[in-house]
C-alpha cells in the first residue's frame, strides 16, 4: 500500500531513466518520433473536419462515375441503335420482297388491256401531277359525301 504523502508520478514516469533507454538522446528521439506522429494526426483530424476539402473530393469521384456510366449508356445507345438499324433494313427487304411478289400477282392475274392502260396513266401522273392530285381529292370527296348519304338511312 502507498503512503499519501509519497510523490505523486505523472504518467508512471519516474525522474529515473526507464530501462533499455539511453538517457536524454534517446528521450529527445521519443519526443520528436511522438511529436511527428502527433502531427501526422493532427493533420488527419484536420482533413476530417476540412468540409469543404471533403465535399470537393466526393463531387469529384461523383463526376467521375457520372461520366463513366454516361459513357456506358452512349456505348449502349450506339449499339442498340445499331441493332434497331440491322432489323429495319431486314424489315425493308421483307417489305420489298412482299410488294415484288403482289406485283407479280396482280400482274399475272390482270388482263394486258387494263395494265396498259394504268401504265398509260400512271405515267401521265407523273408527266404532270396535277391533275392526279385533283382527281384524288374529287374520288376523296364523293366518296366522303356517299358515305354521308348512307349514314342517314
Amino acid at each position: 500500500m502507498k503512503d499519501t504523502n509519497d510523490p505523486v508520478e505523472i504518467g508512471g514516469a519516474s525522474d529515473k531513466p526507464a530501462a533499455g533507454t539511453e538517457g536524454p538522446a534517446e528521450l529527445r528521439r521519443q519526443i520528436e518520433e511522438t511529436r511527428t506522429q502527433l502531427g501526422d494526426t493532427v493533420e488527419e483530424l484536420a482533413a476530417k473536419a476540412d468540409v469543404k476539402a471533403r465535399a470537393k473530393a466526393k463531387s469529384a469521384e461523383l463526376k467521375d462515375k457520372a461520366s463513366e456510366a454516361g459513357h456506358v449508356v452512349q456505348g449502349k445507345a450506339v449499339q442498340a441503335g445499331h441493332v434497331v438499324q440491322e432489323k429495319a433494313t431486314d424489315a425493308g427487304h421483307v417489305v420489298r420482297e412482299k410488294a415484288a411478289e403482289a406485283g407479280y400477282v396482280v400482274q399475272d392475274r390482270v388482263p394486258q388491256p387494263v395494265r396498259d392502260a394504268a401504265t398509260t396513266v400512271i405515267q401521265a401522273g407523273r408527266r404532270n401531277p396535277k391533275p392526279v392530285l385533283i382527281a384524288g381529292v374529287g374520288v376523296v370527296v364523293v366518296a366522303l359525301l356517299m358515305r354521308r348519304r348512307n349514314g342517314r338511312r
